[in-house]
């Protein structure tokens, strides 16, 4: 199935290059957080591409196993760009497995699609991003793929993994033509691991932050206030994800409750396997009153939640790149980062926009919460902070990273003598 976007477009359109570059673009499945880069590139004259699915996963309802509930995302999320569904032929479906996306089309797509470039965004623990690497290679189009990594050591820990990944991930990047880094801190670990250093580009989110804004301004905070039954004056703490251990939500809620700043919240948008014993431990803390949990957020909400808040933390010792960091600063809010979150903490202008601390260490953030939220002319110097700071951050200036990617890949695609140009 392939779905074409319409023409229109309000946007203003850069100068037309020399060629317009074909350029296939490999997700594993359909989420929010990428639809608006693609229906901006779509839109852009110097590239025409198609983004070819390995599931549609996220864009229909599925069972979330970390939510736990069925998710249905609220914003149409494959409107507006060309797209192709690679029908999934594994026996057991699954995304976050190895074998979960076996993609048998993937071949035939890429090696007859005159390609000028194929961007894997499905990352190299999956079976259709060797599948794609492959048939590129094949044809000698060139490969780029998009890598978040701040760190090597895996998420669970396993003892394992921790001798192999820098090995398997070293060969990953050194055997792809370019590599779009998801912030600086990924383009060292790339470097660290012998990846060239001009072929790396760091790519800042492709949200869109001005559709986010003005979906913002379009909520109440009152109404949104009311609706947690939250006084309309009080300082509020937001955290948005899944309630997971390795997020560390138990954390901030600790803080929240020792840091003790009378009148202030704090609200929970997530849902997942600690929300019992957070309810517990609120409870324990006698600050139950004072703190809300929403469960699952669809994302159309989202906007408004953050611009009802005063603060948002995020206290993850594992955390790649989340978007909930540029989310919360487009919507003008200050954020408290723990500095295990490698790959957003070059946003983060102590004093000036945010603060950071030493992760696990609930003392440290209860003095951060406590200056911050007893003091509401700090509080507003620090939004204004996040307003001067996001200033700089443009669709505009995404896409002429993300298309620099390609021209430098399309610049490595080999001569007919079988030579990198």
């Amino acid at each position: 199935m392939v779905a074409i976007p319409s023409p229109q477009s309000d946007l203003p359109r850069p100068a037309v290059a020399v060629r317009r570059l074909k350029v296939l673009i490999l997700c594993s499945h359909v989420v929010p957080y990428a639809s608006p880069l693609f229906r901006h590139l779509a839109q852009d004259p110097r590239v025409e591409i198609l983004v070819a699915y390995c599931s549609l996963q996220g864009a229909e309802r599925s069972l979330d196993p970390e939510f736990g509930v069925d998710v249905q995302w609220d914003e149409p999320l494959l409107d507006g760009y060309p797209w192709v569904d690679v029908s999934n032929k594994a026996s057991l479906p699954n995304v976050g497995s190895f074998f979960g996306p076996w993609n048998s089309g993937l071949w035939s797509l890429i090696r007859g699609g005159s390609f000028d470039a194929v961007v894997i965004y499905t990352g190299y623990m999956c079976a259709a991003f060797w599948q794609a690497v492959l048939a590129a290679k094949s044809r000698g189009i060139p490969v780029v793929i998009s890598s978040d990594s701040t760190v090597l050591q895996p998420r669970n820990q396993a003892r394992w993994k921790r001798p192999i990944k820098p090995f398997i991930l070293g060969s990953v990047y050194r055997s792809v033509d370019v590599l779009m880094a998801g912030s600086p801190a990924a383009a060292q670990l790339a470097t660290r691991l012998g990846m060239p250093q001009e072929r790396i580009i760091v790519i800042r989110s492709g949200a869109d932050k001005d559709a986010w804004i003005a979906r913002a301004e379009k909520s109440d905070p009152l109404v949104i206030r009311a609706s947690w039954s939250v006084p309309s004056c009080a300082p509020v703490v937001f955290y948005c994800g899944k309630l997971q251990p390795w997020k560390r939500p138990l954390d901030l809620l600790r803080a929240f409750a020792k840091a003790n700043v009378a009148g202030a919240y704090l609200v929970f948008a997530g849902d997942d396997a600690l929300r019992k014993e957070l309810e517990d431990e609120a409870r324990h803390l006698n600050v139950q009153d004072r703190v809300r949990l929403l469960g699952f957020v669809n994302v159309s909400q989202l906007p408004g939640y953050y611009r009802a808040s005063d603060l948002f933390v995020l206290c993850s010792d594992y955390d790649q790149c989340p978007l909930v960091v540029p989310e919360a600063m487009f919507s003008g809010i200050p954020v408290i980062l723990s500095d295990a979150v490698l790959g957003r903490l070059d946003m983060i202008h102590e004093g000036k926009s945010g603060y950071s601390y030493p992760c696990a260490d609930v003392d440290a953030l209860l003095v951060i919460l406590r200056k911050v939220l007893s003091d509401p002319a700090l509080l507003d110097q620090l939004k204004a902070g996040v307003g001067r700071q996001m200033e700089s951050w443009t669709m505009a200036d995404c896409l002429d990273s993300w298309l620099g990617a390609i021209e430098i890949a399309h610049r490595r695609k080999p001569t007919s003598g079988g030579r990198v140009a």
